[in-house]
């Protein structure tokens, strides 16, 4: 089923990503299932994107005025080589939930449980909201 996906880092005006389409397997049922579903694609859309090999990089005036109106005109390099753990990055965003680093909310409404039952819907608005952690003396 396809959701729309926002993600907004709290202290920024804009999101971090703009609305974009995911395609989510039919059995995701729970926010855990939710959360590693979107771990597990966005690893695969980094080794996509690692298995692309562009022998000249160049930018086009076009592509940098979007990259320019997202935020950030990049060749797009990607410089870590490792292969991620892709159950180790499931268990860190679940644990990263359990922390309070984020929120989700389906359809405006805030989801909490990490194992009660959830409905998603077709073309349904899921929005990951990531707290910003402060640094700093206190004196």
């Amino acid at each position: 089923m396809n959701v729309w996906i926002t993600v907004k880092s709290l202290g920024k005006r804009k999101p971090a990503l703009a609305k974009q389409a995911a395609e989510l397997p039919e059995t995701t049922d729970t926010l855990r299932q939710l959360i590693q579903n979107m771990v597990a694609q966005q690893l695969k859309a980094l080794q996509d994107k690692k298995n692309e090999a562009d022998w000249l990089a160049y930018l086009m005036p076009e592509d940098i005025q979007e990259q320019g109106a997202a935020g950030k005109v990049g060749f797009g390099a990607i410089y870590n080589d490792g292969v991620p753990d892709v159950k180790g990055a499931m268990d860190t965003a679940v644990t990263a939930y359990e922390d309070g680093l984020f929120k989700v909310f389906l359809n405006d409404e805030e989801l909490q449980a990490l194992d009660e039952p959830l409905i998603i819907q077709e073309d349904d608005n899921v929005v990951f909201i990531r707290f910003t952690m402060l640094a700093g003396r206190m004196w």
